[in-house]
């Protein structure tokens, strides 16, 4: 079963959507690997400050049918589409890795661009799957955030959350190795 890797958002009713996020999906998936959760400056808009994580879970489905499961969670808490403007929103799911599958042509275009180019993305990948490689740069996720450049992307753990999805079929979710930038 392919190992797949989401990066959860919200900036609307943040700590609400990002739980009903976890449960969904454990629901669906079964047991997840929870990154930290982060606080991020809104990219590409002006807007609220974002919940970032990103969740990894094994399943048998194919992608197209974990695409449309991710995109009904979103549509349930509320989630509106089609404005050529980037805007705030109450729940962004979005498939980051599914096993290591290298697809540019499809609507998921993976291994998803925002791994590279997001800190929220690339810290809390690196956390829960740190010693996985990059099926296009070769490096590991852990390799790749430690040299991430990018320092106007700031990012700083929510401590005064608990999220109760923690441990997994995959084993103890574990700590990043690398500080926080």
């Amino acid at each position: 079963m392919p190992e797949v890797h989401v990066s959860v958002g919200s900036n609307m009713d943040r700590e609400t959507n990002v739980r009903e996020a976890l449960c969904l999906m454990e629901e669906h998936y079964g047991p997840l690997v929870v990154s930290t959760l982060y606080e991020a400056e809104s990219v590409g808009f002006s807007g609220p400050n974002f919940y970032n994580l990103v969740v990894g879970f094994e399943t048998d489905r194919a992608l197209p049918e974990v695409m449309q499961a991710l995109s009904d969670m979103e549509n349930r808490r509320g989630r509106r589409r089609g404005g050529c403007v980037p805007d705030d929103r109450p729940l962004d799911l979005d498939i980051l890795l599914y096993g290591d599958t290298v697809d540019h042509n499809s609507p998921c275009d993976l291994p998803r661009p925002d791994i590279l180019n997001y800190a929220f993305v690339l810290c809390s990948l690196a956390e829960i799957a740190g010693e996985r490689v990059h099926p296009e740069c070769g490096c590991t996720y852990a390799e790749l955030w430690s040299s991430f450049s990018d320092n106007t992307q700031k990012l700083w753990p929510v401590t005064d959350i608990r999220l109760d999805s923690r441990t997994t079929r995959f084993g103890r979710r574990q700590r990043a190795t690398h500080a926080l930038k």
